[in-house]
């Protein structure tokens, strides 16, 4: 195992480096070798790689989906107190409703 000091000049990055360390861990505690042990060991071959982004990628567009409905949920369910609190009954716009 390398150790590396970084200094991190945007805490965002940090945080995403933060999380790809984190699921290194987590992948090594599950499968007990690192990407570069189950290449090296050709444990997987280039289709296989390529599998698993497509699959990565597919989950990705399920959780963007779910992800986009949620938030018109939210959007929705706080148009309803907003024209409950209108007093003159016109429609709000999204000025209106995110004041």
């Amino acid at each position: 195992m390398n150790k590396k000091e970084i200094i991190f000049r945007d805490p965002v990055v940090e945080r995403v480096v933060d999380k790809f360390v984190s699921r290194s861990d987590i992948g090594f505690a599950k499968y007990g070798r690192t990407l570069d042990d189950e290449r090296k060991g050709k444990h997987k071959d280039l289709f296989g790689y390529l599998n698993d982004v497509q699959e990565e990628l597919m989950d990705a567009i399920l959780y963007l989906q779910a992800a986009k409905e949620e938030f018109q949920d939210l959007k929705e369910d706080a148009l309803i107190p907003k024209w409950e609190q209108s007093h003159d009954g016109h429609m709000l716009d999204n000025n209106d409703i995110w004041q």
